[in-house]
């Protein structure tokens, strides 16, 4: 008997211990998938982008200082390839972006976490989200349609060039920038907002001085995470940035950004030719940039700590 009911124990606890197992072997593989997944595509991209200066002889000192643009397939006899202009549209267009939403967007979140009555952000809350489900052509449309045609009325020229791109980055990144930034100040202690209140400071002093910097990090990190959305954008950029291939000398003249160039020449380059696999480093940049900006996002949300 006692050996009938300990062998209908282990069988119980084996019956229970089962979907316990089947559960971690299905996590494990999904993370092992995407692991894998990541790593392939980091390989595949990094041999891609390298065959430009191990395969045709492009010097990679040339490839990243150079501002001349001038493929094979562009017919003006012999092809350089200089990527400075669209890596300085890439970091130009993403910062003025960014300086843009970084102010509207942390006192869009101040405003409705700290100052407007509860209804506050019932009524801000949707309208964040829809700008979030916006898809990214509609964004360039609208640029295109009405932005570049008052740039151009206002300040003349053709009206594409940075000051649009930064324009259409800023709205685009704004709900990133006020989301996070949102979640970060609610994320506070209230015991942070008692004990100033009881030493005697106004609301805005308690915002100024206590709120903002216990906050700092995460606010550092919505802004960061901003930048990452808007340094990888390629097709509302590419419609009202011009897509010049040099440097430009205000904020109303034509530029391009790593995105816009690929997007642009892919589907007219021969695939192993040398115009392409420098498509492929350029792609190699943004991922590396990408990589950055991850790493930049870990540091700063390892700092989230209110002293």
């Amino acid at each position: 008997m006692p050996t009938v009911t300990s062998a209908s124990t282990r069988l119980i606890k084996k019956q229970k211990h089962n979907p316990e197992r089947k559960g971690r072997y299905i996590v494990t593989t999904c993370a092992l998938l995407i692991i894998i997944a990541t790593a392939a595509i980091m390989i595949f991209l990094t041999q891609k982008g390298l065959q430009s200066f191990i395969g045709n002889g492009l010097s990679p000192l040339e490839f990243l200082t150079s501002a001349n643009w001038h493929p094979i397939s562009s017919g003006n006899g012999e092809p350089s390839y200089g990527a400075l202009s669209f890596i300085f549209g890439s970091f130009a267009v993403t910062i003025l972006a960014a300086i843009i939403a970084a102010p509207l967007g942390i006192g869009a979140a101040i405003f409705m976490t700290e100052i407007a009555p509860s209804w506050g952000k019932k009524v801000f809350q949707p309208i964040i989200e829809l700008l979030v489900g916006i898809p990214s052509v509609v964004y360039g449309f609208i640029g295109l349609s009405v932005l570049v045609p008052f740039l151009r009325s206002s300040f003349g020229g053709l009206g594409f060039g940075l000051l649009a791109g930064m324009i259409v980055l800023a709205i685009m990144i704004l709900p990133t920038v006020t989301s996070i930034a949102t979640d970060t100040l609610h994320s506070l202690p209230k015991g942070l907002r008692d004990a100033s209140a009881a030493i005697g400071a106004t609301r805005w002093q308690t915002i100024s001085r206590i709120l903002i910097p216990a906050a700092m990090p995460g606010l550092l990190t919505a802004v960061v995470l901003g930048m990452a959305r808007a340094f990888g954008e390629a097709l509302a950029v590419q419609m009202v940035i011009g897509n010049a291939t040099s440097i430009p000398n205000s904020l109303t003249e034509p530029a391009a950004t790593l995105t816009t160039i690929i997007t642009l020449n892919m589907g007219h380059t021969t695939f192993g030719s040398l115009e392409n696999n420098v498509l492929w480093s350029l792609a190699l940049i943004l991922l590396l940039m990408s990589l950055l900006f991850i790493i930049l996002i870990r540091f700063l949300s390892s700092r989230r700590k209110y002293e």
